[in-house]
């Protein structure tokens, strides 16, 4: 009889999965690891909410989201046909993978040569589900270096026709995405810069805004500016609905209407749907705490600098930053034995930085008491060291 390895697709037991940030296991961990908003929902959201647990929990949502997608056409100047909402705005990536790319026909995905049409291009470091996606539908990875201080490598004038792009950057590649603000840096990208960036590609390109209410700019007018260009966005990171998965994407109603295509069938839960809403009709709520987020982040970096770590500018809600002293991976440990949880990754472009998230005052004070103690420890540390060398050479 056959084992039940061998019944799974030889993909799926090549793939490499997404790693997400850890989940507490223990009471009382700080969660600066996965930047989430360091606030409630607003009082309306929640009452809504709990108004929404009735009867109708037998029934099944609206299956396209309708109102949800009305209140967002309102907001946004455009038609409920240039809106999609999916199950957070990782759904509508995906999405966007199996609508726009061909699989590679030997299924080889990114170690396999990538014609055109079955290549997903993304910059690096960004977003690390992207490669993901693309393994997944069986697609080829451009994985394009980002320019010094992680700007988009633009290499020329930027002309009318857009600008010349540096980096193997592919102009025919299917399907780009770009993180921006970007993650895991922070880097802010201007509209201008984005806008020539899109008039130099051909393929579709997902501008992917999960950051955007952190950010100086934004750029969801090339979505409807440009037929091309996706941007999406999710009411977690902002918006304090992680647990809720709810996102959407704005562009073109044929872009749109591709997705719609191929969703689920009832993909976003119908308490989700109502605290989105509830959300909309809140937003001078939400919108003080982005500038307590971004006090907070300002604050925090400074604060960091003053202690010897580099950090990078960030228009995001999270900060880059390399530590002194101890290697990166050391300092996630200690932070972790202060009962605080940053983020660490471990490739060679990002090993040496931690990704922190900006939380609440209290929680800023708390991990600046913690990165203190353990630079107090380091430096006692290196003076008994010096101390007994020197005890050593006098013998």
């Amino acid at each position: 009889m056959k084992s039940v390895r061998s019944l799974v697709r030889p993909l799926v037991e090549r793939l490499q999965a997404y790693v997400p940030g850890e989940q507490p296991k223990v009471q009382g961990l700080i969660k600066l690891n996965t930047n989430e908003n360091p606030y409630p929902p607003s009082p309306a959201v929640l009452r809504a909410v709990k108004a929404g647990v009735d009867a109708r929990l037998r029934l099944y949502p609206n299956p396209t989201s309708e109102l949800l997608r009305r209140r967002l056409a309102r907001l946004h100047r455009c038609t409920i046909d240039n809106i999609v909402v999916g199950n957070g705005s990782d759904e509508l990536l995906a999405l966007a993978t199996r609508a726009f790319v061909e699989p590679l026909p030997d299924g080889r995905g990114s170690h396999a040569k990538q014609p055109h049409a079955s290549t997903v291009q993304f910059f690096t470091p960004s977003y690390s589900l992207y490669p993901v996606l693309a393994d997944i539908h069986g697609a080829g990875c451009k994985p394009v270096p980002l320019g010094p201080g992680f700007s988009l490598p633009v290499a020329g004038p930027l002309g009318r026709g857009g600008g010349r792009f540096a980096g193997s950057l592919n102009p025919d590649a299917a399907l780009t995405f770009v993180t921006t603000p970007n993650a895991p840096t922070g880097r802010g990208y201007t509209t201008r810069e984005l806008d020539a960036l899109c008039r130099s590609l051909r393929g579709v390109v997902v501008l992917d805004e999960a950051y955007v209410d952190f950010a100086d700019e934004h750029a969801l007018s090339l979505a409807l500016r440009h037929r091309h260009v996706l941007v999406t966005r999710t009411f977690s990171k902002a918006y304090a609905l992680c647990f809720q998965r709810v996102g959407y994407a704005v562009g073109h109603p044929d872009l749109i209407a591709a997705l719609h295509k191929i969703k689920d069938s009832y993909n976003v839960n119908g308490l989700g749907q109502l605290a989105a809403l509830a959300t909309l009709d809140d937003l001078p709520y939400y919108r003080a705490n982005f500038r307590r987020v971004r006090a907070t982040r300002t604050r925090l970096c400074a604060a960091l600098r003053s202690l010897g770590f580099e950090v990078f500018p960030s228009q995001a809600n999270f900060l880059l930053a390399r530590p002194p002293g101890l290697p990166a991976e050391r300092w996630l440990h200690e932070l972790r034995k202060s009962k605080i949880l940053v983020r660490w990754f471990s490739s060679p472009s990002l090993r040496d930085y931690l990704r922190i998230s900006v939380g609440s005052e209290t929680e800023t004070d708390a991990l600046l008491d913690a990165v203190r103690a353990i630079g107090t420890s380091r430096e006692k540390g290196a003076r008994c060291h010096d101390v007994s060398r020197s005890a050593r050479g006098k013998h």
